[in-house]
């Protein structure tokens, strides 16, 4: 039996005056898999990826979420409901530790009001600690656990690309969206971000990866999307993606920029 679909999108636009720039969009992600979206610059890609972490309100189409329609809710409501993000840039909270900056990201899971954490109330003060505690686990997934109570100033580029997957996690997602989460890393931190990654998909969450490095991606996915100019042309396995004529015909037939055979995920290993 397949895994349940968490994420369901249908008809899914945006227009900016007269500028379409996604059109009619059909897309889901399941429990547990790794699905990608690739295309040209200007496919359409980033505009997706606000729409669906709420950032930008869609001007037609459906969006739902667990069965849930998630159209017109505000950004921390798609946080709420366990959609988390990562960015481009990273974005620690400055002059706080590595924990510090895991535990913030917790706060859509810690049900207690302000006024019971700074009263000490020993209920407020067990879920602190169990917080740290799970705060520190996170720290150790994702290889961070020296730094831990390091200033995030002191963090290397692709050691805050970590912390930010860690306080993604914090908050217990059930889909994970990377937004081309392997820009700027070595080649040894993109190994390391794959391995992270695929073992965030075998604990259940679902994980939609929009990225560049074609690579990294085709290596990964267990499904891919492929936008072209807002719309969605082609769909399935890596390599079948990769097989695709519209697909070639988009990257005006450089087939290297989305992944040689050595690197593709085949169809055994895809979904």
């Amino acid at each position: 039996m397949s895994a349940a679909i968490l994420l369901q999108i249908a008809g899914l636009t945006m227009r900016f005056g007269g500028l379409v720039a996604v059109a009619d969009l059909d897309l889901d992600v399941r429990a547990g898999e790794i699905l990608g979206v690739i295309g040209p610059n200007g496919a359409g890609k980033s505009t997706t990826f606000n729409m669906l972490a709420g950032a930008l309100a869609p001007t037609a189409g459906t969006l739902a979420f667990d069965g849930e329609s998630l159209l017109g809710l505000p950004t921390h409501a798609f946080a709420a409901r366990g959609i988390m993000r990562t960015f481009q840039h990273n974005k620690p909270f400055n002059s706080m530790s590595v924990r510090e900056n895991i535990m913030v990201g917790m706060h859509t899971r810690i049900g207690h009001s302000l006024w019971r954490v700074l009263a000490g109330t020993s209920r407020a003060v067990q879920t602190e600690r169990d917080a740290a505690q799970r705060a520190d686990a996170l720290v150790e997934f994702v290889g961070l656990g020296e730094w831990r109570d390091a200033d995030v100033s002191t963090l290397s580029f692709g050691q805050g690309r970590l912390l930010e997957i860690a306080r993604g996690l914090a908050a217990e997602p059930r889909l994970m969206m990377f937004d081309e989460p392997a820009a700027g890393l070595t080649s040894a931190e993109c190994d390391r971000l794959s391995e992270i990654i695929r073992q965030i998909a075998q604990r259940g969450i679902a994980v939609l990866l929009i990225e560049h490095d074609m690579r990294f991606l085709m290596a990964l996915a267990d499904r891919v999307a492929v936008l072209d100019f807002g719309r969605k042309i082609a769909q399935g396995t890596p390599a079948e993606v990769r097989a695709n004529a519209a697909v070639v015909a988009a990257y005006l037939g450089d087939l290297g920029a989305i992944g040689s055979a050595n690197t593709v995920k085949g169809a055994a290993g895809g979904a």
